[in-house]
């Protein structure tokens, strides 16, 4: 197993266009002693029982089973079904941004509009001072409406009526923030959406869910209410512990009503690891064709993108280095700032904790599932997930570099080496040739000129018949950026590149610095997620 820090090889991959990453041979080897490494004895001491699956692309490559589901005997297996909770809410979220597709529900329309009571909603000391809820279906379905953080008031109130819900909003709810302005878990706040699902669908938001969401992608085992199963379904039965497993006394399941549509949801890991593909997939070069009649690529990126900016330093994040993190749609974002993007969410209702996060870039998941609300499921999913993806040395994304860039990297470099002037790629009329006019302007052609003669001093001249440009690249940040190295007699020179994203894009920014030690940075750069990118030709 590779250090997490290491830098990958120089060079680019030749891939055929949407061709996804692959894992290397032994995979599921690898899957299987991560999963029995990271559920010891004392984690699965937590629960009853507990499934836990790593999976790619939608299949489960590896699961760990513990325990009785029920406490009767039977041991729970791969097909195991549990409440998976506020997971249920990127269910809620896709069936929203499905009708917003088909131009049925508008998120950014002022939520009030839709919901009634919500006028009344007001933040500040009352009075002339006090701000009107104005937040949008958006801002509610990401955590920023200002309602206030409320998980063991949700979990309690689950089950309550929908008549009595809209009483309790309609009294005035009291709010702890500026609508639209910071990230607060508000379960209420979240389930407005569903309130607006039902307004403009005149249907039942658990069946608008079923209809354009579970059924299309054949979530058979995912359903919203335990009623709902066949008899004989290997059905997970809820339980507390006081005394760190010692004990366990059997709690009944909590019901659903008006805020069950953001934690009703039951499921398999199967089930999640469908669902996992389904989302994560949007990132592929070229989607799946057949997944975009459910919903479009773009929604479900839009899912996996932070619209509500998180506190790193807080749970669920402490401990770990982020570069950041935000709430989407019924999901987390996390910026690994070794893996990059990792999109996950968590469920824990009284007797009940769950958790899913996946890796896009290589569609790698893990799901964790247990019957005790005290088992804390992300915690051991979070190791899961990071222990595979530094096992098989996963890049933090995949970049296809434009052709240009390349070109453009080709050219620049033929001309220094030959000794010419950047002067000579200048567009010799505005955004037609290589180099936009600004880079001689932002550094003139004569100071780069002098810094390159003193980089080259220090490195010595470029070496002779150097390899071909692509197995020297060092990262794409984007398509439109490029590093790559120039291997000299004392040392190495590091080249980047920007480019404008014009019909003709052009270079507008060019640097060259000496390598540090290592070859692949500059001398004192900090270690960088884009340090691992795969770059593909």
């Amino acid at each position: 197993m590779s250090p997490a820090g290491r830098l990958d090889p120089a060079g680019a991959l030749r891939c055929p266009v949407g061709e996804p990453w692959q894992p290397p041979s032994g995979f599921a080897k690898i899957c299987q002693q991560v999963l029995a490494a990271q559920l010891d004895a004392a984690t699965l001491a937590l629960a009853p029982s507990c499934v836990a699956a790593i999976t790619w692309r939608g299949r489960v490559v590896a699961v760990h089973t513990s325990g009785q589901p029920r406490m009767d005997g039977a041991p729970a297996g791969p097909g195991t079904v549990y409440r998976i909770a506020s997971m249920s809410k990127s269910f809620l979220a896709a069936a929203a941004l499905s009708l917003r597709e088909d131009d049925v529900l508008n998120l950014d329309r002022p939520a009030r509009e839709l919901i009634g009571g919500l006028e009344s909603a007001r933040f500040g000391a009352g009075g002339a001072g006090s701000v009107p809820l104005d937040a949008t279906l958006d801002e509610l379905l990401s955590n920023r409406s200002g309602i206030a953080e409320d998980n063991p008031w949700g979990d309690e109130h689950l089950a309550e009526p929908r008549e009595w819900m809209a009483d309790r909003v309609a009294e005035g709810l009291r709010l702890s923030a500026f609508p639209g302005t910071v990230y607060q878990y508000s379960n209420l706040g979240v389930s407005q959406t569903g309130r607006a699902i039902e307004a403009v669908t005149g249907i039942p938001v658990e069946q608008v869910v079923r209809e354009r969401i579970l059924d299309p992608l054949g979530l058979s085992a995912t359903r919203a209410d335990p009623s709902m199963y066949p008899d004989g379904t290997d059905l997970a039965r809820g339980f507390r512990t006081f005394d760190d497993g010692s004990h366990f006394r059997p709690e009944p399941f909590v019901g659903s009503g008006a805020l069950g549509c953001i934690g009703e949801l039951f499921s398999t890991v199967g089930d999640v690891a469908s669902w996992m593909h389904f989302l994560g997939s949007a990132f592929d070069e070229i989607p799946d064709p057949g997944l975009e009649t459910v919903l479009s690529a773009s929604s479900r990126r839009r899912m996996q993108t932070g619209h509500t900016l998180m506190r790193t330093t807080e749970w669920p994040f402490a401990g770990r280095r982020l570069d950041g993190a935000g709430y989407g749609y019924g999901l987390i974002c996390e910026l690994d700032h070794r893996f990059g993007r990792v999109a996950q969410h968590s469920g824990g209702l009284p007797g009940f904790s769950s958790h899913m996060r996946w890796h896009p870039t290589t569609g790698i998941g893990v799901v964790v599932m247990a019957n005790s609300n005290s088992f804390g499921a992300w915690r051991p999913a979070s190791a899961i997930l990071s222990t595979v993806l530094d096992a098989v040395e996963a890049p933090s994304a995949r970049v296809r570099v434009w052709p240009e860039a390349l070109e453009a990297a080709s050219r620049m470099e033929r001309t220094l080496v030959s000794g010419g002037s950047l002067e000579d790629l200048l567009e010799p009329v505005p955004d037609t040739g290589l180099l936009s006019r600004n880079v001689l302007r932002d550094v003139p052609w004569a100071v780069r000129s002098q810094r390159l003669a003193a980089l080259t001093d220090q490195a010595g001249p470029v070496q002779e018949n150097l390899p071909p440009l692509a197995e020297r690249i060092l990262t794409a940040p984007t398509p439109a950026a490029l590093r790559w190295a120039v291997p000299c007699q004392r040392a190495t020179l590091v080249c980047d590149l920007r480019m404008a994203g014009l019909h003709h894009p052009v270079v507008q920014a060019i640097d060259t610095q000496l390598a540090g030690p290592d070859g692949r940075k500059p001398a004192g750069e900090q270690s960088l997620a884009q340090d691992h990118i795969q770059v593909l030709i």
